[in-house]
């Protein structure tokens, strides 16, 4: 029997498949029993599932990053398709073919790469150029940056997100420095080529999406100021050097979101303005894009803009629904000491952790 995708569920259809732990969680019902909270992924997007039953049976018998073979059910739950697990047990990596379960990007890496490569070469400054050519000479910064996400989740959080987001960007900002002529345009590419280079030692992406040690403790953004710290040509300008760490520093926008310092000239700004129009525009996208199957108006609620997500092309064209009434309640607290309770944690200091 072929497993179903994750794109393919609609509510109140019977579920027999294969999937992977992207998240495990163990709560508390009102009665004091445990349930697990789950989210399970393939290469076409997540569902949040529940097990309300027989938890003590299986809860050791599997972990994250595992894969699970699972009998349920979905349904809607505020505007949102969920899968009730009635029976789920560990299959063996063996009895799986892994590019089936990681999403990723629609276009080419290598041709992606080769855009990134050409807009490198375009740059006129010869010192942001040379720096870019040390940078991705480095054969494993160069594979690792075409297969890397964007982020853990959010916004481009798939193989390939994170180039994919970066050539957005980089087609954003020459037509924003056309319009700001007093912007300097290669230190602004330089810095958008830059900004988030860390996350490719940030984040984990061999299986599921998580965050590595490293960028639990330090971040994308100071790791990003590691690996450049030799890959400067020599003669690369003070100044320079000066301008384009503080592009990577402040690119968060605000000191509550994660960045160390704010932005305080042109192209810092403009990089932080970009780059969040970018992400929040890519969320809403693929926020409405994985609704559609429901054929809701309204996506459910998204705590990362803390809204509702309305489907224009569904509003003005489909059957009238009402709007929801009130964001949902927040999700009964997790064990303490658990993996996702550490990093609810470390998301609440770093809000921005997810971008």
């Amino acid at each position: 029997m072929k497993s179903p995708t994750v794109a393919s569920l609609e509510p109140r259809q019977q579920v027999n498949g294969l999937f992977l732990v992207q998240s495990k969680d163990v709560r508390q019902k009102k009665t004091g029993e445990p349930y697990l909270a789950l989210t399970l992924i393939d290469r076409t997007g997540d569902i949040d599932a529940k097990m309300w039953d027989n938890v003590a049976d299986i809860l050791d018998t599997f972990e994250r990053d595992d894969f699970i073979r699972v009998r349920g059910e979905t349904q809607l739950y505020q505007n949102k398709l969920q899968l009730t697990v009635h029976r789920l047990a560990r299959v063996d990596d063996s009895e799986v073919d892994l590019a089936d379960f990681l999403p990723a990007s629609k276009r080419d890496p290598e041709e992606m790469f080769a855009e990134l490569q050409a807009l490198i070469a375009s740059l006129d400054n010869a010192h942001l150029r040379g720096l870019l050519e040390n940078v991705f000479a480095d054969a494993a910064i160069a594979e690792s940056f075409k297969r890397a996400p964007a982020a853990k989740a959010i916004h481009h959080n798939w193989l390939g997100g994170l180039i994919e987001h970066v050539l957005s960007l980089a087609s954003l900002a020459r037509d924003a420095a056309r319009h700001y002529p007093f912007i300097d345009q290669d230190l602004l590419l330089a810095g958008v080529v830059l900004h988030d280079i860390g996350k490719i030692r940030e984040l984990s992406y061999a299986r599921s999406f998580n965050y590595t040690t490293e960028g639990s403790l330090i971040g994308h953004i100071q790791i990003a100021l590691r690996m450049l710290a030799d890959k400067y040509p020599p003669g690369f300008p003070d100044k320079l050097r000066n301008l384009l760490e503080h592009l990577i520093l402040s690119h968060h926008g605000q000191l509550e979101f994660g960045s160390p310092k704010l932005p305080v000239f042109p192209e810092a700004m403009l990089l932080h303005q970009l780059d969040n129009m970018d992400s929040k525009m890519e969320l809403m996208r693929s926020t409405i894009e994985r609704h559609r199957p429901q054929g809701v108006e309204w996506t459910s609620y998204v705590p990362a803009i803390e809204r509702y997500i309305l489907d224009t092309d569904r509003y003005l064209n489909g059957i009238p629904q009402p709007p929801p009434a009130t964001p949902p309640k927040p999700a009964p607290a997790a064990r303490p000491g658990s993996k996702t309770v550490m990093a609810d944690k470390l998301m609440s200091l770093f809000p921005e952790g997810g971008k």
